[in-house]
């Protein structure tokens, strides 16, 4: 289950921002959540990423010391990171929510996925990417591509259980020893269906 005393990554996604995507509570559940962050430092960088299921299992959790250049790359690199793991653990059709506290990379993943849905109409999206994370991005492209459903929200650094995980990986180098493994979560329950409003529940004609 979740950590004790932080909020499970569902959570986190339900009552985050998804740009581009507006997205009510009945659509918010997902099977599997990433949360991602990259870090660069005077003495390097690194990749932070945690995986669980609706359910709050963890599925699993990496940090990675890492050299790059430029933090853009770092956080793209470890969304990749991150959706590689997933894909590798999962069947294709699975709907996946990510987070990360990176305003245009959770941008551009759901424009991504709005793109993706449309006809051959030029796209009203006006991706914004470093060059420098050309590579990683075509990467998240293809895990894009290859889920069933994806969105992303943007939450804050200190609600990002991959930041402490990218910043000082030296020092959550142990989490990598998880066993790899698929955990798949529960199936739905009737409390997972979301809830009509007052004016279409069942009422009696008094009301």
């Amino acid at each position: 289950m979740a950590a004790y005393g932080r909020p499970s990554l569902r959570d986190l996604f339900d009552e985050s921002p998804t740009p581009h995507i507006a997205h009510p509570p009945q659509t918010h559940h997902r099977d599997f959540y990433v949360a991602s962050d990259g870090s660069l430092r005077d003495d390097g960088g690194g990749l932070g990423v945690v995986i669980e299921t609706r359910d709050g299992e963890r599925v699993d959790r990496l940090a990675v010391d890492h050299t790059v250049s430029d933090n853009n790359v770092a956080e793209y690199r470890a969304l990749h990171l991150g959706l590689d793991v997933l894909a590798n653990r999962t069947p294709s059709d699975v709907r996946v929510g990510v987070l990360v506290d990176h305003d245009q990379l959770a941008s551009n993943v759901n424009a991504a996925v709005l793109d993706a849905c449309r006809s051959t109409a030029p796209s009203p999206h006006r991706l914004v990417r470093p060059p420098e994370t050309a590579y990683h991005w075509r990467g998240i492209r293809a895990r894009i591509n290859g889920f069933d459903e994806i969105r992303a929200a943007r939450i804050a650094s200190a609600d990002n259980p991959a930041h402490p995980l990218a910043n000082a990986p030296e020092e959550y180098g142990h989490v990598n020893d998880g066993p790899d493994r698929c955990v798949r979560p529960d199936p739905v329950s009737g409390s997972d269906r979301p809830i009509p409003p007052p004016s279409r529940s069942d009422r009696g004609a008094s009301d």
